[in-house]
């Protein structure tokens, strides 16, 4: 399929389809022609690097994630995966804080919020 096709059905942009066959995250063969033609595979790539950076990845982090998941590493494969778990940890223990701050911010308004009722 074409570009432009793979775009529409997966809501990416052709410039990020772009970046991510420049950064290796996604291949795609040439025609004669020079346009590129991408396999039916790339839609669900495309998803999976889209739910990635929604994780807040970063398209390297994602491109060592993807060799992980894929099988690519032979001998680096445990080194490898191991970083990978270790930003992952990183990320959920920042999500978590950030979370915990949030709830008291949370309570803090709830407790103003009815404060301010209550004099009304």
């Amino acid at each position: 399929m074409k570009i432009s096709q793979l775009s529409k059905i997966t809501g990416a942009s052709i410039r990020s389809i772009r970046h991510y066959e420049a950064t290796q995250l996604l291949t795609a063969s040439r025609l004669r022609n020079g346009y590129r033609e991408i396999d039916e595979a790339a839609i669900e790539r495309i998803k999976t690097i889209k739910a990635y950076l929604n994780l807040g990845l970063t398209t390297k982090q994602i491109e060592e994630t993807l060799k992980c998941t894929d099988g690519y590493y032979e001998d680096e494969a445990e080194q490898v995966c191991r970083e990978m778990i270790h930003i992952y940890e990183e990320m959920l223990l920042e999500v978590n804080r950030k979370m915990n701050a949030l709830a008291v911010v949370k309570q803090e308004l709830e407790e103003q919020f009815r404060q301010m009722k209550d004099s009304l």
